[in-house]
């Protein structure tokens, strides 16, 4: 995966080692961080496009994110799409996870899935929720699933 900042500019090192130094610097900087992952997705014509975040929210203090967006043609059922931007999350949350327990920093995975029965994403509802939790990760879903709703959702194009 190819990350960048939400400035544009790329992060040239290993994603694992830009969130260190991130942590570093806002530690050093006397903040207390939370790491919160999302993915979401845009369907276009053939193409379904695949934004992932990582969002550091500084207690009381706003925050910034890394960013990495993925293009396929692959078609994918509503169900089958959700599942992936879960696991495209826990792929990142598993990267990072002893790096965050090192530095005490908490995490959340955040899953951009409905919990109103009335939508269709709510299909993956349950499986996902199985999937972050069976983990061991924190899981937020609509409407407080921000990372994923609300940041990642800006960026995908």
């Amino acid at each position: 995966m190819l990350w960048h900042k939400f400035s544009g500019e790329p992060i040239k090192v290993p994603v694992k080692s830009a969130v260190e130094d991130a942590i570093i610097r806002e530690k050093n900087a006397g903040y207390k961080l939370k790491v919160c992952i999302g993915t979401d997705s845009q369907v276009r014509g053939g193409d379904t496009e695949f934004a992932t975040v990582i969002v550091f929210l500084r207690e009381k203090r706003g925050g910034f994110m890394f960013i990495s967006n993925e293009r396929t043609t692959k078609p994918y059922s509503i169900k089958e799409r959700m599942l992936v931007e879960v696991a495209r999350s826990i792929e990142i949350a598993f990267e990072l996870c002893d790096l965050l327990s090192k530095y005490e920093v908490d995490m959340e995975v955040h899953a951009d899935i409905n919990t109103n029965p009335q939508f269709k994403s709510n299909e993956a509802l349950r499986e996902a929720m199985g999937y972050i939790l069976g983990m061991g990760y924190a899981f937020k879903a609509k409407p407080d699933a921000f990372a994923s709703s609300c940041c990642a959702d800006k960026m995908v194009n």
